[in-house]
C-alpha cells in the first residue's frame, strides 16, 4: 500500500501532526486473546455496570424511566425499519415516509400545534434551533430562566455564541418564572423567551399568564415540554406557544445511557419556511393514489447556505417511529392515565419523604413527575450511596448546576414506581 501511493514509510503520512501529540511508544495493552477469553473478559467489564433498569429508578432531569409496551420493540426492529437508510429523497420507501408523516401528525395532535417536523437530534438542540427560528430577523434578545435544563441552556449559548443575539438569564430563586420577573425584562427590545413546562425542577410554570406577557411586547415564546405531562396539561399551544420542543425520550424509547434520543418540533403555520430537519408531506401520484415526499427542504444541503435555516439534515427517524408507535399505542386515554399514575405516585413520595423530617421541598410550587428535596442535614453524597447500597438511584444531586442548591437532590417518579420502591426510599430518609 506505501508503495501503490508514494510513500517510503508509514510514519511519513503522520508528518503534519506535531511532535508533542505524538505517543511516542507502543500502546499500553494486554497481550492478544481468543475470542472466548476475550468475551468472559468484556461481559466481566459490564457487569461493573449497574444499569438504570435493574433498579428502583428515581433518576429524571431528561432521561426517564417509562414502561415501554412490547408492540413498540416489535415494531421498530422490523428489519424493513432497522435496515433502512437515512431518508433522502427520492430513494426513501413510501413505508418510512408514511411512518414519519403519522408521527409529525401525532406530535401536533399532541401539543395543539400547527405542523410538526420529523424529528431532530435531542431535546436541547431542539430548543436551540427553535430559537433560532423564532429569533431570525428579529430584535437580538433571548430570554431564558433559570429553570429551563441547565443543558439546553448549555447548547443555546453554543448555538448563538457567534451571532449577533444576546442570551439573557433570568432568575428562578422560587422554583419558577415570575410574571413580574418577566415583565420588566421584556422591557427591552427582545426577539423571543424559552420557557419549560414543567421546568428543570418540576414545577409548574405559569404559562398562559407569561405568554400573555412575552405577546403583548411583541416577542415569541418558545416552550419546552415533557410529552407525558400533555396526558394532563393543557396543550401549550393552547396556551399561547408559538414553537413547542420537547426530549421525546418517555415516548418509548429506552434511557440508554443517555441516548440516542429524539427532539421534537412543533410550530405555528407562520414559521413553517424556516423550519429545520425534515419536513414529510401528503400529495398524490400521476396515477391520483395517495402517496408522501419529504418538502420545503430549507436545509444548507439542498439550497444555498447563505439561505438555509439550519445545518441539520436528517433526522431520528427509528426513534420518532418508537415514538409514533407509543402514542398510538396507548392513545388518549392511555397517556392520560400514565400522567396520572405519574402524579399521584410523585405526590405520595413527596409526603412519605416529608414525613422523615429530615427533608423537605425546595420549592412550595405544583409539581408533575419531578420535585427539588433539600436534605436537612446536607449529606446528599451519603444518601445517594446509602440508596445505591440497596439498590436505588434515589436522584439527581443539582449542585453540578446550581452550587446554591449544594443540600438538594431532584427526585423523579414515574409510573413504574412502586409503593414499596417509594417506601424503601423514605425508609432511607429516616
Amino acid at each position: 500500500m506505501l508503495q501503490a501511493i508514494g510513500v517510503a514509510e508509514i510514519e511519513e503520512l503522520f508528518t503534519m501532526v506535531p511532535a508533542g501529540l505524538r505517543l511516542g511508544r507502543d500502546l499500553d495493552l494486554p497481550p492478544a486473546m481468543g475470542e472466548w477469553e476475550l468475551t468472559d473478559h468484556l461481559t466481566a467489564l459490564a457487569a461493573r455496570n449497574t444499569p438504570a433498569g435493574n433498579t428502583a429508578c428515581f433518576l429524571g432531569g431528561g432521561s426517564y424511566d417509562h414502561f415501554i409496551p412490547a408492540v413498540v420493540d416489535a415494531i421498530a426492529s422490523r428489519g424493513e425499519f432497522v435496515t433502512s437508510y437515512t431518508p433522502y429523497q427520492a430513494e426513501v420507501s413510501q413505508g418510512n415516509l408514511q411512518a414519519l408523516f403519522e408521527y409529525q401528525t401525532l406530535v401536533t395532535q399532541l401539543t395543539g400545534m400547527d405542523v410538526s417536523n420529523s424529528s431532530l437530534y435531542d431535546g436541547g438542540s431542539a430548543a436551540a434551533e427553535a430559537v433560532l427560528m423564532a429569533a431570525a430577523g428579529r430584535r437580538g434578545r433571548v430570554l431564558v430562566p433559570d429553570s429551563v435544563h441547565p443543558e439546553y441552556r448549555r447548547i443555546l449559548a453554543t448555538y448563538l455564541a457567534n451571532l449577533d443575539i444576546e442570551l439573557v438569564p433570568l432568575a428562578t430563586p422560587g422554583g419558577t418564572l415570575q410574571p413580574e420577573t418577566l415583565e420588566v425584562a421584556v422591557g427591552r427590545p427582545t426577539a423571543c423567551v424559552l420557557l419549560q413546562q414543567p421546568n428543570f425542577f418540576g414545577c409548574i410554570e405559569e404559562l398562559e399568564t407569561l405568554a400573555g406577557i412575552v405577546h403583548r411586547r411583541g416577542a415569541k415564546l418558545v416552550v419546552a415540554v415533557d410529552p407525558i405531562s400533555l396526558g394532563l396539561l393543557k396543550r401549550p399551544g393552547d396556551q399561547g406557544a408559538d414553537i413547542v420542543v420537547a426530549e421525546g425520550q418517555s415516548l418509548g424509547i429506552p434511557m440508554g445511557f443517555g441516548g440516542p434520543y429524539l427532539g421534537m418540533l412543533a410550530c405555528r403555520e407562520e414559521f413553517l419556511r424556516r423550519m429545520p430537519g425534515r419536513l414529510v408531506g401528503q400529495t398524490v401520484d400521476r396515477r391520483g393514489r395517495r402517496c408522501w415526499v419529504l418538502t420545503l427542504q430549507t436545509r444548507e444541503q439542498h439550497i444555498r447556505r447563505e439561505k438555509a435555516t439550519s445545518n441539520i439534515c436528517t433526522n431520528q427517524a427509528l426513534l420518532a417511529l418508537r415514538a409514533a408507535v407509543y402514542l398510538a399505542t396507548l392513545g388518549p386515554r392511555g397517556l392520560r392515565e400514565v400522567a396520572t399514575l405519574c402524579l399521584h405516585k410523585a405526590r405520595y413520595a413527596q409526603e412519605r419523604l416529608a414525613a422523615s423530617g429530615r427533608l423537605r421541598l425546595a420549592f412550595e410550587r405544583p409539581t408533575f413527575k419531578e420535585f427539588v428535596v433539600r436534605l436537612a442535614d446536607g449529606r446528599v453524597e451519603e444518601f445517594l450511596a446509602a440508596a445505591l447500597a440497596r439498590g436505588i438511584f434515589a436522584g439527581i444531586p443539582v449542585a453540578r448546576w446550581y452550587p446554591e442548591l449544594k443540600d438538594c437532590l431532584l427526585v423523579t417518579v414515574t409510573e413504574k414506581r412502586t409503593r414499596s420502591e417509594i417506601d424503601q426510599l423514605a425508609e432511607i430518609v429516616g
